[in-house]
């Protein structure tokens, strides 16, 4: 059924796919609304709540306050964000897309890894469903691995909110952390008795926020170039430094027009260089029609790891150490999507890796 510039969905749509749309949906608008909302239950609560509720807020802040570290020293204990994983919920929210890993190489269990993932995207959603999820079972495709992703800071300051990203077991992304989960390795509390967790595998978006405003379906804009700091702790740690190429993450969302230099693009630099959080305008869908609205569009997402680059420790590397590792990871990350992009990109000879500076 369509009307002018919409297209609706039909009616008659099994329960699985409409369980996948809400479980995509709520995934959306918890992720995009959820800090700012917390904000305002904070503040209304503080002001305006009962007594007794305000004295329960006030006792849950402090707990905020002295749990702060947590972000920084491992994130959750494995047997606390396990639980949260395994809701039946993100295996709705994978197949929808779907999500999926693919293994180009095993990788040794006891060494600890820094998985480098391009494209950002919009939210970044191949691998926070691939890995800080069990949706798709990620430990039986890298068995042994402790998988954390890492986001901003500033999530985990923010009441209430905290608790759900923390609840996937994520950490920060600042480098004290990824130093610590580089330089330690998970302890035997950390894994099920049955499936004994050896190493990790700690996943950095490299391009960040500022990637994000890039992000437009068919096309692959990414952030390395000048991104360097990963090398360099990298190197510090005698960490490998694993490329992985999420191909479809761009198709999920448009955006309105943004080009470099226009007032929308100005007001969206100004604000995240003020709060460190991109604020895209994304276009998706709606529940019940594909033309417009905030839920991501059906698109598979394939989330490819390719194989690891080697780094010798380096307490202390030069910049001529950074570069020249940067140089070989860059040159292995053009190679993996060179290699895969045929299998995942419709018209791929006609689709490019920019690699852009800014």
């Amino acid at each position: 059924m369509k009307l002018p510039k919409v297209e609706f969905a039909p009616l008659h749509v099994p329960l699985e796919r409409r369980l996948q749309t809400l479980a995509a949906a709520a995934w959306f608008f918890v992720s995009a609304f959820g800090g700012p909302l917390s904000w305002c239950v904070t503040i209304l609560t503080l002001l305006f709540g009962r007594q007794w509720l305000r004295i329960i807020f006030v006792c849950y802040l402090l707990f905020a306050y002295y749990d702060q570290d947590t972000r920084l020293n491992g994130g959750r204990r494995k047997s606390l964000y396990l639980r949260f994983r395994n809701f039946i919920w993100w295996h709705y929210f994978c197949n929808y897309f779907p999500i999926k890993v693919v293994k180009t190489v095993d990788l040794d269990p006891t060494r600890n890894y820094l998985f480098c993932s391009f494209p950002h995207g919009v939210l970044a959603t191949g691998v926070t469903g691939a890995f800080a999820t069990n949706g798709i079972n990620c430990a039986k495709i890298f068995p042994g691995l402790d998988f954390r992703l890492l986001t901003l800071d500033q999530h985990f300051q923010t009441p209430l909110f905290r608790e759900y990203v923390l609840s996937f077991g994520v950490c920060s992304c600042n480098a004290e952390s990824i130093n610590y989960l580089l330089s330690t390795k998970p302890t035997e509390n950390d894994g099920p008795t049955e499936d004994p967790v050896q190493g990790r595998a700690v996943i950095l978006i490299v391009g960040g926020a500022a990637e994000a405003l890039k992000s437009k379906p068919h096309t692959y804009n990414i952030l390395v170039k000048k991104r360097k700091g990963f090398v360099r702790i990298a190197l510090k740690n005698g960490a490998p430094l694993v490329p992985v190429f999420s191909f479809g993450e761009t198709d999920l969302y448009d955006q309105f027009h943004n080009p470099e230099g226009s007032l929308l693009r100005k007001c969206q630099d100004f604000i995240k260089r003020v709060t460190g959080i991109a604020p895209v305008i994304p276009i998706g869908r709606g529940f019940f029609q594909y033309s417009f609205g905030l839920v991501p569009n059906r698109k598979p997402i394939h989330v490819v790891v390719g194989s690891p680059l080697e780094i010798p420790k380096i307490e202390n590397p030069t910049n001529e150490d950074v570069d020249k590792y940067h140089t070989k990871f860059t040159e292995k990350l053009i190679e993996l999507f060179e290699i895969h992009k045929s299998k995942y990109i419709k018209d791929y000879e006609n689709v490019f890796l920019i690699l852009d500076d800014k």
